[in-house]
């Protein structure tokens, strides 16, 4: 059976400030949904990871439907009126455009979605982030993938061994490369040292006939030309048999990797792993990521279970918290903050550099007189 998993996201408004929706903007989404998704959607979930709130959908509809992504979009928009009802931060932030125009892509909300022929056992993990950018899951793939010392499934499976494909975006020009392991491992690596420009957007079995892997790759900025709010990305990852274990996936985010993000949008901090619908922290708003485990029969869900729950992910979240104020404490001074190119707010730099030019002047001989002589 053909089934399709659509994940959307959006940031449609904060208990003050970018911490986390109000339970009643939440509930106007479930409710939304609930009542217009009959004879549309299988089964769905709905949830949030700090300040953004997700629908996960399951559907015999296929990727980029109308249908179904008008639904999220209506449903969004459901929620940013109680969102502004409420005074929430932020109310309807990440939709950008006025109307919908037949796909949420590039009108703010963040997107993942996969179609498959559902396995007798299909599993599947979601990993929802928040303050921080989708290049922020480039570096837990390739552990997932490509690292044999992360992951010995890429020894022990014979799938996995032949390698897998990745599908590679550069963001800035909305371009993809696909990379297939092992031939261009050098490629592939080159573009994942730039998380900011080059990010994972698929990933897919040797032959391309299977899509394990769909992330977000939208980014708010270049969307609406000025910083209305990180990007907070989405990914789905198909787990076990010829794919890898969820624990081998989960365990791609036990050791807090830095990412762009935090206040503003502004510095290099850890991704920290929460519990399922956890508060942004105050903390200078540490980069979260959260992990919803779903098995799946018929496109019903059975789910989710929280994957980063159990106790021994405190330690990466003390971990984390601990590399945070370790880079916060450098300040403002580079490699705590991001480049220029980077940085969210980078019309505030620029005038603060415009002005430092003007200040600038060609540096003056200093004239020789009597007090130089001997």
């Amino acid at each position: 059976m053909r089934i399709t998993i659509s994940a959307i996201k959006a940031d449609i408004g904060g208990i003050g400030g970018h911490t986390r929706p109000s339970d009643e903007l939440v509930d106007a989404v479930k409710s939304f949904v609930a009542k217009n998704s009959k004879g549309m959607l299988i089964d769905h979930y709905i949830g949030f990871s700090g300040d953004d709130i997700h629908i996960i959908m399951t559907h015999t509809l296929g990727v980029d439907n109308e249908k179904i992504h008008k639904l999220a979009w209506d449903a969004f928009t459901e929620g940013t009126k109680v969102a502004k009802e409420q005074g929430l931060y932020g109310a309807g932030q990440d939709l950008l455009k006025d109307s919908f125009s037949g796909n949420v892509k590039g009108m703010g909300p963040g997107v993942a979605e996969i179609e498959m022929e559902e396995r007798p056992s299909e599993v599947f993990c979601i990993f929802a982030a928040d303050k921080t950018e989708p290049g922020a899951y480039n570096f837990p793939l390739w552990r997932m993938f490509v690292d044999a010392r992360s992951n010995t499934g890429l020894l022990i499976n014979e799938r996995l061994a032949e390698g897998v494909v990745f599908r590679i975006m550069d963001v800035m020009s909305g371009k993809v490369a696909d990379l297939k392991m092992w031939q261009d491992k050098a490629e592939l690596e080159a573009a994942l040292m730039y998380p900011g420009r080059y990010v994972v957007s698929a990933v897919f079995s040797a032959d391309m006939s299977e899509q394990i892997v769909s992330a977000s790759t939208d980014r708010l900025h270049n969307i609406a030309g000025t910083y209305v709010g990180k990007d907070d990305p989405i990914m789905i990852v198909r787990t076990q048999k010829n794919f890898p274990a969820t624990e081998e996936a989960g365990s791609a985010f036990n050791d807090p990797h830095y990412v762009a993000g935090n206040t503003r949008g502004s510095h290099h901090m850890p991704l920290q792993p929460v519990r399922l619908n956890s508060a942004a922290s105050l903390n200078y708003s540490i980069p979260i990521v959260s992990c919803l485990l779903f098995s799946m029969h018929n496109g019903k869900l059975t789910g989710p279970h929280d994957g980063f729950g159990t106790v021994d992910w405190d330690l990466q979240r003390m971990w984390a918290a601990e590399r945070a104020m370790i880079m916060r404490n450098q300040g403002f001074i580079h490699p705590a903050t991001l480049i220029p190119e980077e940085l969210e707010y980078n019309k505030g730099y620029q005038a603060r550099m415009s002005k430092l030019e003007s200040k600038f002047r060609d540096l003056e001989e200093p004239k020789k007189g009597k007090a130089g002589k001997r």
